[in-house]
């Protein structure tokens, strides 16, 4: 099979480069870009993100990227957000007493997160639901994690009998929150897959094979 063509977003966020070293590793050709052809027609598109919502929001708006993100996900096209690129995600960002709009492909809050010591920085282990193809394999495994926000709640409707609800992982630091998300085409994850040793390389690995 021939290596599945990856885009890492390049839009001004930080630690880009290891993101593309651990797509390398795992097997796929990576295109380091925020060009329209790039962006839309790659196998898959990886949305890094680090720091402040507001501002990763905003560096998505400077590249046009929320409108491309957009159209894949509408045309089934998989999408793996990280980090930060997991919570712009949802509807809103509250940082500093500020709110700011998110993507709102899915509903939810990112809040501080309600821990004694904040931020959450080190390994720490997750609970996925049964058949998740992110974590098959893995379920067991720690990840590492390095943020001060999270999606603290889920509360996602279903209103069409035949949608499958999207699938949730949970972790836990002061209280549960948020630690990843798959959703047909759309998938994040609030860790560092790419710092995350095998277990990480193992869920990149898992993730390439969703693009066939």
């Amino acid at each position: 099979m021939s290596p599945r063509n990856v885009t890492v977003l390049d839009y001004g966020s930080g630690n880009i480069r290891s993101a593309v070293r651990a797509l390398e590793h795992a097997g796929a050709s990576v295109t380091l870009s925020a060009k329209p052809d790039d962006v839309l027609n790659a196998d898959g598109l990886v949305v890094p993100g680090v720091g402040a919502f507001a501002a990763v929001m905003q560096g998505l708006k400077d590249v046009d990227a929320i409108r491309m993100i957009g159209r894949r996900v509408a045309g089934g096209r998989p999408v793996l957000g990280i980090c930060v690129g997991l919570q712009v995600l949802f509807d809103e960002g509250v940082e500093h007493g500020v709110r700011t709009k998110g993507m709102g492909e899915w509903p939810g809050v990112v809040e501080r997160l309600a821990a004694d010591v904040v931020p959450h920085m080190g390994w720490n282990t997750v609970t996925p639901p049964e058949g998740s193809a992110l974590f098959e394999g893995i379920e067991d495994q720690r990840f590492y994690f390095v943020h001060s926000y999270g999606v603290q709640k889920w509360d996602f409707d279903v209103t069409q009998p035949a949608m499958r609800p999207p699938q949730v992982t949970w972790a836990d630091h002061g209280g549960p929150f948020i630690a990843a998300v798959e959703n047909g085409a759309l998938a994040a994850t609030q860790f560092h897959p790419e710092k995350s040793g095998d277990a990480g390389a193992a869920l990149l690995n898992n993730w390439l094979k969703t693009l066939g």
